[in-house]
């Protein structure tokens, strides 16, 4: 998986190589292999942050007894899906495209898997550049959803705790972090976290215990000031607080489709738009 990490990181960008050392005889090589490539992958569970990170992800789910889906036969759609492939070859040969400007929503690594399929849709005109948008932030923030890493369920932990509350012991930190409901602070490989774990823990992100002043003496702990800038850094911003889109800024007069809409786009409506007016100096390649 490491080196799929290596070779997906490259792949997004034209002319990029990746590369690894291959053992011939008794010398060690360094190669560089091509990785740029359209690469479209399928897992069960969670696939790791690098790929993760990389990815325009699209949820699956199992289909449930009422829902009729066409079967694919390679023998019977092989023919229609090449004559889409060759229309949008001859597309692109005669088309000029622009990098777009992006959703605030889309920033990043996001940013660099979703450029280049806003700028299609830009290109195409009509509808599509809402439409693409619109499937960005959806699919963007639905990829947000993942399982979050101990560390930063620790940060959205103590965030909670520490509402209306400027320093507390490291005591009162750990037995209020076993009151939250569905916590896993009381078994961390058989012990539940204590002093210095929290402390080994919070020291990743820059914080450490100091003393402070209670009514009951000078115990060691931690204050909200020292956690606010790492709040800020690596927890989600709730939504009433989040900047506005600028979706609805650069595109007012645009429609936008539902996600699930955008995704549900058949074989054969491809075709038409494809061979419609929303794609100008498009013709059918025999």
């Amino acid at each position: 998986m490491k080196n799929c990490g290596g070779l997906l990181n490259a792949g997004h960008r034209k002319g990029a190589v990746a590369g690894r050392c291959v053992v011939r005889g008794k010398n060690i090589e360094t190669e560089e292999i091509p990785a740029y490539a359209a690469v479209a992958m399928a897992g069960l569970g969670w696939l790791p942050d690098t790929i993760l990170s990389r990815s325009v992800i699209v949820r699956m789910r199992r289909r449930h007894a009422g829902e009729r889906v066409e079967p694919y036969r390679r023998r019977v759609h092989a023919a229609e899906g090449c004559g889409i492939r060759d229309m949008i070859a001859a597309w692109t040969r005669s088309v000029s495209v622009e990098w777009p400007e992006l959703p605030n929503e889309i920033q990043d690594r996001d940013a660099d898997v979703w450029e280049p399929l806003v700028a299609v849709a830009d290109a195409i005109g009509g509808e599509w550049p809402a439409r693409a948008r619109a499937a960005g932030v959806a699919l963007v923030a639905d990829s947000k959803e993942v399982e979050a890493s101990l560390g930063i369920r620790l940060l959205t932990d103590l965030q909670s705790i520490f509402e209306g509350a400027q320093e507390l012991p490291s005591k009162a930190i750990l037995e209020l972090l076993q009151g939250l409901l569905e916590v896993p602070w009381g078994d961390l490989h058989g012990k539940p976290l204590d002093e210095r774990g929290l402390a080994r823990r919070l020291r990743a992100y820059g914080i450490k215990p100091k003393t402070i002043r209670t009514g009951a003496g000078t115990p060691r702990g931690y204050s909200r000031a020292d956690l606010e800038d790492q709040w800020r850094r690596y927890l989600p911003v709730p939504p009433d607080k989040s900047k506005t889109s600028k979706t609805t800024e650069t595109l007012p007069d645009q429609t936008v489709s539902d996600v699930a809409v955008v995704l549900e786009f058949s074989a054969k409506e491809a075709d038409a738009a494809l061979r419609g007016h929303k794609l100008p100096s498009l013709r059918r390649v025999r």
